[in-house]
């Protein structure tokens, strides 16, 4: 069962319940210490590997990330791959990943890893993995949802981080994901705990919004970590919406799920509206009637990225 984030976690300070929860945190702070004391330290020869992680809990735009960094490594003649350790209630983001890109995915990372090797796969990137210390990757970037930044800048359960934000200093750049939102304050932020390290900005572009006539009625829903980054892209496009529905993180669709949205559109005269990766998720004798936002991500500094990769891999 998929869980929805308690709204405190997003609060700009912590509040009461965070500091009560503040001694439950000592797992993650054990767990961490530990991690970076017994964390593998070779490197596979005959591969090179990218890991998109994060720090914040869920929701930092890992996935579209991966496939556009698979795209531009394919564009440059690598034979690359994604991996991604598999989850029963992943399906989405792992049908993407198939759907995208060559996918490897095991319970394991490093299985996938080795089956990916074994098809001469130049580079793999990693879908989430910078807490498995079983894999030493060549680049490890972390991803942020430019709206949720650190939320409270509580570790879990008192907040939604699984590191604190300092640990930035031991990776190797960091991609602030969301719809051209003004960053100034964050960079900021990162910069007081490492100075040097590389900033890239992403935000998402809609590659199918003219299928659809924005001065409809529109009723939207999702099950996505940030589900405030979709309702903004539509409302940066001016879409009418008249109502939106929100359900966990990577939540399973049952067909009385989408009866009821069916229902509550045609009571209320409305079109049905959702995102890429709610759509895999439902089945395909449910979804007539629903419509789907494909988007793109853009990176704003895209060639200096392609230049950062190209010297250190």
């Amino acid at each position: 069962m998929n869980l929805k984030k308690p709204k405190f976690w997003d609060y700009k300070k912590p509040n009461y319940i965070s500091y009560l929860l503040r001694p439950f945190t000592l797992p993650i702070i054990i767990n961490n210490f530990f991690f970076n004391l017994v964390k593998n330290d070779k490197k596979y020869q005959n591969i090179k590997t990218i890991c998109l992680g994060n720090i914040y809990v869920g929701g930092t735009g890992k996935t579209p990330l991966s496939i556009k960094i698979s795209k531009i490594l394919e564009n440059l003649n690598f034979k690359t791959a994604t991996i991604k350790k598999f989850y029963k209630n992943q399906i989405d983001e792992q049908k993407l990943l198939a759907n995208k890109t060559k996918l490897y995915c095991n319970k394991k990372r490093v299985k996938a890893l080795n089956e990916a090797i074994k098809d001469n796969v130049d580079v793999a990137i990693f879908d989430d993995g910078l807490q498995d210390g079983s894999i030493n990757y060549d680049l490890r970037f972390v991803c942020f949802n430019t709206l949720s930044w650190i939320g409270n800048g509580s570790l879990i359960p008192a907040g939604p981080l699984r590191e604190n934000l300092k640990n930035i200093s031991n990776y190797d750049a960091i991609f602030l994901n969301g719809n051209q939102e003004d960053v100034s304050e964050i960079k900021l932020s990162i910069k007081k705990y490492s100075s040097n390290i590389k900033i890239f900005e992403t935000y998402y572009e809609s590659n199918n919004i003219n299928k659809y006539n924005t001065s409809d009625r529109y009723i939207i829903f999702s099950g996505i970590g940030n589900p405030e980054s979709f309702r903004k892209m539509l409302d940066k496009k001016k879409f009418n919406i008249i109502q939106e529905i929100k359900f966990p993180d990577h939540h399973q669709y049952s067909s009385k799920d989408i009866n009821k949205i069916k229902l509550l559109a045609k009571n209320l005269n409305a079109k049905i509206l959702t995102t890429e990766k709610d759509l895999v998720k439902i089945n395909n004798n449910d979804n007539n009637e629903i419509g789907s936002v494909t988007i793109d991500l853009i990176i704003k500094q895209e060639d200096e990225l392609i230049k950062y990769i190209k010297s250190n891999i």
